[in-house]
């Protein structure tokens, strides 16, 4: 997938982006803090920053923020949500080319975005902004495919009627991958979280991934009526539940 087909991609889904994606658990402040030094007031760049749910989170715990984010449309949505915070800097660069001055931010997050970077790209232009002894971390929200009968039917709609969602998803990102921008030793942790929908809930958060077949896509009624059918089946008290693991790799680069 080229450059451009990787920023733009996201362009019509904001919307349903913003209100639909997962947060993160207070349990990732927690492993930054006790194992990557991450300190109160640190200077954050999020790079690929989307529609700023990632900045949120680091602005709320008292971090200034660098949202670095190529698609106009999802840093429009950031800058709507964001933008009154004098800490918040929306900044219109790509991961491989932030244009963030040298030395000049502690740590670097790619939440839910690295799996759509160059590696190759990213690592030099990372610990060029980074300051001596920064960080580089990687996060995701990890959507558990196997530990209940609702996420089994949810994983087997989206093989089925996905556009592309094998090519993207995340977990494609091999060893070689991580180890080119982190170093050759890392650390992994995995912490706990979940949403709880309703079929609305449920479909705006399809809808918010890239792979799902929009309105005007011929393949987008039969997949709804398929979204139906397993909410139907497996919803108690009208939701359904999405469990994921929050996987956190850091490495202190800098």
């Amino acid at each position: 997938m080229s450059g451009a087909q990787a920023t733009t991609r996201f362009s019509d889904r904001v919307a349903n982006y913003v209100r639909y994606r997962p947060g993160y658990p207070g349990g990732v402040l927690q492993v930054l803090r006790d194992e990557a030094g991450l300190a109160p007031g640190q200077a954050v760049a999020d790079v690929g920053s989307g529609t700023g749910i990632s900045a949120k989170y680091f602005l709320d715990a008292g971090h200034p923020v660098y949202a670095v984010e190529p698609n106009a449309e999802m840093r429009a949505a950031a800058e709507a949500m964001l933008g009154e915070d004098p800490r918040f800097h929306s900044v219109a660069g790509t991961a491989e080319a932030t244009t963030l001055p040298d030395a000049s931010v502690d740590i670097v997050v790619a939440a839910q975005a690295f799996h759509w970077f160059d590696p190759a790209g990213v690592a030099p232009e990372w610990r060029r902004i980074l300051r001596p002894g920064g960080c580089i971390v990687l996060l995701w929200n990890t959507r558990q495919t196997d530990s209940t009968p609702f996420l089994r039917a949810y994983e087997k709609l989206l093989r089925e009627h996905g556009t592309d969602y094998t090519t993207v998803n995340h977990e494609n990102v091999t060893d070689d991958a991580l180890r080119a921008v982190l170093g050759p030793r890392f650390t992994r942790r995995v912490v706990p979280n979940a949403q709880v929908f309703d079929f609305d809930g449920l479909r705006g958060r399809l809808l918010s991934s890239s792979y799902a077949p929009n309105v005007d896509h011929p393949g987008h009624a039969p997949m709804m009526d398929a979204l139906r059918r397993i909410f139907h089946e497996h919803a108690q008290d009208g939701r359904v539940t999405f469990a994921y693991d929050t996987e956190i790799y850091f490495a202190r680069v800098g």
